[in-house]
């Protein structure tokens, strides 16, 4: 099996990235990141991506496929505040242009371009996986909190084109299974300032978080395709 992970140097990125490489099934783990650096280790290739860059991702595609067809293609890269720039929202009257544009576009529309020139190149036939890291928040119907508006919403907008890339990949690949993943609440520092109010059981390491993702993947099925799913494999409702 050969994988390919997108944001290998973030926290949860590497942990899956070293996991992966870690497996005796696994052949290949392209570790792709904006510095492209990666864990020495006989498996893992690094490789420079800028998902806010077009013609860099088509760069990281066509370098992938030179080795073959990735069976597991995982956008583990997201945003959620960038020091007193951008911070969530706690109401409305928050909203800036600046914030949604910089928050779409890495929660977004940077896995909308990934998708664009990595299904093409992932297998035709058999199991193949397209995952992006998500957020529970970004479930409509379970919210009940509110706040968090660019965020949530570019979650949310996420997971709708992982169901579109699943109908649409259904077409081609009746075994073919793209997913929206929600890692749950773990160290990084992603969620670092957010951390005080969560119980100290439901913190995970990016090294738990990374066995628990890779531990749903590997149980999921065609039927679980275009759905959304938590670290424990419960299904996200929409």
């Amino acid at each position: 099996m050969q994988a390919v992970i997108i944001g290998a140097t973030g926290g949860i990125g590497a942990a899956l990235t070293q996991a992966l490489a870690s497996q005796a099934d696994v052949e290949i783990v392209h570790a792709l990141s904006r510095s492209g650096g990666a864990p020495e280790h006989a498996k893992i290739l690094p490789q420079k991506i800028d998902i806010l860059e077009e013609d860099s991702i088509g760069a990281a595609a066509k370098h992938v496929a030179e080795h073959g067809k990735p069976d597991l293609v995982i956008v583990a890269s997201g945003i959620l505040s960038s020091g007193e720039i951008l911070q969530p929202e706690k109401t409305y009257r928050q909203q800036t242009l600046p914030a949604f544009e910089q928050v779409f576009a890495v929660n977004t529309f940077g896995p909308g371009l990934v998708a664009k020139h990595f299904l093409p190149i992932m297998p035709p036939q058999g199991r193949a996986v397209f995952a992006a890291l998500s957020a529970r928040v970004g479930s409509i119907s379970d919210n009940r909190l509110g706040g968090w508006h660019a965020y949530r919403a570019s979650k949310t907008a996420l997971n709708m084109l992982i169901r579109n890339y699943a109908i649409e990949q259904s077409r081609r690949n009746p075994d073919f299974i793209a997913v929206s993943l929600h890692p749950g609440t773990v160290d990084t520092p992603l969620s670092s300032p957010y951390q005080g109010n969560v119980p100290a059981k439901q913190l995970f390491s990016p090294q738990q978080s990374a066995e628990a993702l890779l531990n749903v993947i590997d149980a999921l099925d065609p039927q679980a395709s275009g759905k959304a799913f938590d670290w424990a494999g419960k299904e996200i409702p929409a």
